[in-house]
């Protein structure tokens, strides 16, 4: 029986096997060249992406044996062993404590996976293994692609991520978005996304948000859903922009490039 948080598991698997692959070819040199978080170090990203995997598997695990949520003390002390490790510890870290949480959602069966819920700690409810499984995807495949990027300047977001994650992006731009950047200049914009096909409104004022495709926009971004899922992440820089990127109307690529300056 085919559940909701199949295919985020699938794509936290591809991804897992794709990073997993490049990461264990990096040599020390490699490993502190720049990454495309600008003020992380591939080892950094890593370090992040291996503590991030090991908060989730014991939040994970809770949730499987009933115990309490984790409280925030816990992930400090899992922040700062990992902070402390050297570039190879935090790689050989990385893949390790990655592998775990993957093959823990993966061992998960159909009814935990429709059933389960999961206490992260910060939200007001619990949510089920879905929703958990897209906020570590959304995590995993951007930072995948600021290590892959630090090799591969044509690098993009995993395509299995992509349709899963572009769909969800209108909930990060409330915390992401700087509408501040535009000094009081307000804009209505058709977005027309390809690969997937999305046709959706992006409305920039007091605050910044998707909203349906408007009648009378005041101009358009045209774009593939990769790149806009970068540029509403702060990762679509000039240097790291697909052909097939335009925009029309009061606001230039730039501008938006200024609202959304990433995470």
């Amino acid at each position: 029986m085919a559940t909701f948080a199949d295919q985020p598991i699938a794509a936290l698997r591809s991804g897992h096997d794709e990073l997993a692959a490049l990461v264990r070819d990096l040599g020390p040199t490699d490993l502190v060249r720049p990454s495309g978080a600008s003020q992380w170090q591939v080892s950094q990203v890593l370090s992040h992406l291996g503590s991030g995997a090991e908060i989730n598997q014991a939040t994970l695990s809770a949730a499987l044996t009933d115990g309490p949520a984790l409280d925030g003390e816990f992930n400090k002390r899992v922040w700062a062993r990992w902070d402390s490790m050297e570039p190879i510890e935090q790689a050989e870290g990385f893949l390790e404590a990655n592998r775990r949480l993957v093959e823990q959602y993966e061992a998960l069966d159909a009814t935990a996976r429709e059933k389960l819920r999961i206490d992260l700690g910060f939200l007001p409810a619990p949510i089920d293994v879905g929703a958990a499984a897209r906020m570590r995807l959304s995590e995993f495949a951007l930072h995948q692609w600021d290590v892959e990027v630090g090799f591969n300047s044509f690098a993009t977001v995993a395509p299995e991520a992509v349709p899963l994650l572009v769909d969800q992006v209108g909930v990060l731009l409330g915390w992401v978005a700087k509408p501040e950047a535009l000094d009081g200049r307000q804009a209505e914009l058709a977005v027309r996304l390809n690969d997937p096909e999305r046709s959706l409104g992006l409305r920039l004022g007091e605050r910044v948000e998707l909203t349906d495709l408007p009648e009378q926009p005041d101009g358009e971004l045209v774009a593939p859903a990769e790149a806009f899922l970068r540029l509403a992440t702060g990762r679509l820089s000039p240097e790291h922009t697909p052909d097939g990127v335009t925009v029309t109307g009061p606001l230039s690529l730039d501008d938006l490039r200024k609202v959304f300056p990433g995470f």
